[in-house]
């Protein structure tokens, strides 16, 4: 029963976390560090990481990620009176001098909580290396997997939930590199589908019966563990203490959206990505830390002025819903909302109506969490091509988000392969950014 339940949960990525402070770091790193502290000398400053810090001004991080290159001429960047604008219109929003596109007229209402970024720069113009960069800081390497932000404040934060993951990705993407070279105890719940919930984790066996059974298991796999006291297998006997924990856990009702009132589930879209919008704003409510949400199609190649107004009415309703539906609620102002994607798409139009991939410059939107209201940082030349005011390398851009939640940028955390790694990759943060 045990090799079954372990098998199910590692396929699905059912698997929670470890509050970092609780465990040594060698126990958990696989490095030779003691202790809880993070002040050792192997955690000194890395060279050129920012040394920056501030007291946090978001708890929670809700990540829409747009999956395939989300076209900024499109979305956040509208230009107008020149041939690379196409048909798209930009529209007034509720904060003065912010224009975005007209496929969003929802979320045009709710600009006053937050911030474009409109000089995002990517040095991967590849849809796999792009996506991995974004979310770690790194360029894809053959050799070793790195974590992504929500990996990152496991180990340094831990948790708000002692029996939910504080870690939780609603989507589809196989790409995603969860924990990297973090024990699987930091790895994100997958949740394919909002709607599903957590199947198969209600316990059927009467719970005396249950407790016998893992009982006798924790005698036989005694000498296992005496002999073999690596992380790995530390973290394989965890994995079940949190997954029993989370099966008796009262806050699972979170994954039920079938308890929301009928007309705010409309509100956010029935499609996959409204209601993962919905089910991410239960989760913060109970204490989850890091939700990502994906949205995918954004991969524009062919009729770009069809596909993109297509994708935009959903991320429309799901976002503008999200964004209103947390600040009634007193969440936004410890929420961060963070908008993203690997790359832009070209100013031009190919010869079939598309946009073509395009690192050079693209946007992002940020909203809550101590971000500033109704402003737009950096910009684009008229035409859309070039990063003409205020650059932000992915590095900045992550590095920003760690800066909100108060994780510290310049401590350096040895993979087991014993390379140094920080969060951001000597990424600065954007200041400009917070209120």
């Amino acid at each position: 029963m045990k090799q079954e339940l372990a098998s199910k949960l590692l396929r699905s990525g059912e698997i929670s976390r470890r509050d970092f402070a609780a465990k040594t770091a060698s126990s958990l790193l696989g490095v030779g560090l003691l202790g809880n502290s993070l002040t050792s000398k192997s955690f000194a400053a890395f060279e050129g990481s920012s040394k920056l810090k501030q007291a946090a001004t978001a708890k929670n991080v809700i990540y829409l990620y747009m999956g395939g290159g989300q076209s900024h001429m499109d979305t956040w960047d509208p230009k107008v009176g020149v041939e690379t604008a196409g048909p798209t219109k930009p529209i007034k929003t509720s904060a003065d001098g912010v224009r975005i596109s007209e496929y969003l007229p929802l979320t045009a209402q709710q600009m006053h909580h937050g911030t474009v970024i409109n000089s995002l720069s990517s040095t991967q113009g590849a849809h796999e290396q792009g996506n991995y960069m974004m979310h770690t800081s790194y360029e894809l390497r053959g050799t070793i997997r790195h974590p992504a932000m929500g990996a990152w404040l496991n180990v340094f934060q831990g948790g708000g939930n002692s029996t939910l993951p504080n870690f939780v990705f609603v989507g589809n993407d196989s790409r995603h590199p969860g924990a990297g070279f973090f024990p699987a105890a930091q790895a994100p719940l997958f949740v394919s589908n909002p709607e599903n919930g957590l199947k198969n984790i209600k316990n059927n066996v009467p719970e005396d019966k249950f407790m016998a059974r893992m009982k006798l298991a924790d005698e036989l796999d005694k000498d296992f563990h005496k002999t073999f006291p690596h992380r790995n297998v530390n973290a394989y006997a965890d994995m079940y203490d949190d997954a029993m924990a989370m099966m008796k856990s009262e806050d699972l009702k979170a994954f039920d959206l079938s308890e929301e009132p009928g007309e705010l589930r409309a509100a956010y879209g029935k499609e996959a990505f409204g209601q993962g919008c919905l089910l991410a704003r239960r989760l913060v409510e109970r204490g989850v830390r890091f939700v990502e949400v994906s949205l995918g199609g954004w991969d524009t190649h062919n009729a770009n002025f069809v596909a993109v107004p297509e994708r935009c009415e959903t991320l429309d309703k799901g976002l503008a819903t999200l964004i209103s539906d947390l600040h009634n609620r007193g969440l936004l102002e410890d929420t961060l909302i963070v908008l993203t994607s690997e790359f832009g798409r070209t100013p031009d139009i190919n010869q079939n109506a598309g946009r073509d991939h395009y690192p050079k410059a693209f946007s992002a939107v940020m909203f809550g969490g101590g971000v500033k209201g109704g402003y737009t940082y950096g910009k684009t030349d008229k035409e859309g091509r070039e990063v003409v005011e205020n650059k932000v390398k992915i590095q900045d851009f992550n590095a920003s988000i760690a800066y909100a939640l108060g994780l510290p940028l310049d401590h350096v955390i040895y993979s087991p392969s014993k390379r140094p790694f920080t969060i951001a990759d000597k990424g600065q943060p954007v200041t400009d950014l917070f209120a």
